[in-house]
């Protein structure tokens, strides 16, 4: 059973400069909230209430104002800082202490994922006990992509990254549940050409040991990457459409929290305070209705 969520909200975020010169991209806007809302909610609707977020060097108050420790949506979130990017497993190596002897799963600050069944598939991945299971999504260009060739029993026989002909179009998405020995798997990567401990290559140890498996988003729902300009614009348009025709909001954080019983009336309305008069807010007293 997996307790324990990492969010790897580090990285310059180049792709998107000149606008994260000055702010982490995790922090700008998707329509009405802060992008790291998204992530965050994804490990809330699993159920996971310990989570770490690991931040660039110098940008923990940021990320504390707008997230404070989690106590207001019944969840506890501790931060860690990252000197410089070293590749995603190095969040296992920075984050061994707060893992311990648990199983954990890490999901990239800047994936956005959707679909109707996500909170039942999410519950069924954090039931892991050993080994290591992947989130795939179907894609247009697998060779932008780290990917993944299954077999009828959704055991991973192969992973390529970024392949220039492949045999799947299945991607590999940023959302990963993870056994214990992460940690001393990650702390035994050689660093790529890149100079980067690569996500792969973690993977490829787990699957030459029979030990990986994939779930599946499903048809019908959507994994966006928020890295470049336009994927986070469209990532942006696509939220708002959603949440306009549907009048229901995408990762309201509070809202996940008071469907669980992590928190109840007294402390939503503490947090329309805290937001202020904006459209979230005005969610927010929907909810108390």
């Amino acid at each position: 059973m997996i307790k324990k969520g990492i969010i790897l909200a580090g990285g310059h975020g180049t792709r998107m400069s000149p606008l994260t010169k000055a702010v982490n991209k995790q922090l700008l806007p998707i329509y009405d909230k802060p992008l790291i809302y998204y992530p965050l909610s994804v490990l809330m609707l699993a159920g996971i209430k310990d989570i770490l977020i690991i931040v660039n060097k110098g940008q923990l108050h940021q990320f504390r104002k707008v997230l404070s420790d989690g106590s207001r949506f019944g969840v506890k979130i501790r931060y860690l800082e990252q000197t410089y990017p070293r590749g995603l497993p190095d969040a296992f190596i920075l984050g061994e202490k707060f893992i311990g002897k648990d199983n954990v799963s890490l999901i990239l600050g800047d994936n956005f994922f959707y679909a109707q069944s996500l909170t039942k598939k999410l519950k069924d991945c954090i039931k892991l006990s050993s080994g290591c299971k992947v989130l795939l999504h179907p894609v247009n260009s697998p060779e932008l992509y780290g990917v993944a060739v299954i077999n009828k029993k959704k055991k991973v026989l192969q992973l390529k990254e970024k392949p220039k002909q492949s045999k799947s179009n299945l991607a590999v998405t940023g959302l990963y549940f993870f056994d214990n020995k992460v940690v001393e798997y990650s702390k035994s990567l050689k660093p790529s050409k890149r100079k980067e401990i690569e996500i792969i290559d973690l993977l490829n140890k787990y699957r030459k040991k029979n030990k990986l498996k994939a779930e599946f988003l499903g048809r019908g729902g959507a994994w966006l990457d928020t890295g470049s300009i336009s994927d986070f614009y469209n990532t942006s348009s696509f939220v708002s459409a959603l949440e306009n025709r549907q009048g229901l909001k995408i990762a309201c954080l509070e809202e996940i929290a008071f469907n669980y019983n992590w928190i109840n009336k007294k402390q939503i309305v503490d947090a329309i305070k805290f937001y202020g008069n904006c459209l979230y807010s005005q969610y927010l007293k929907k909810i108390l209705r």
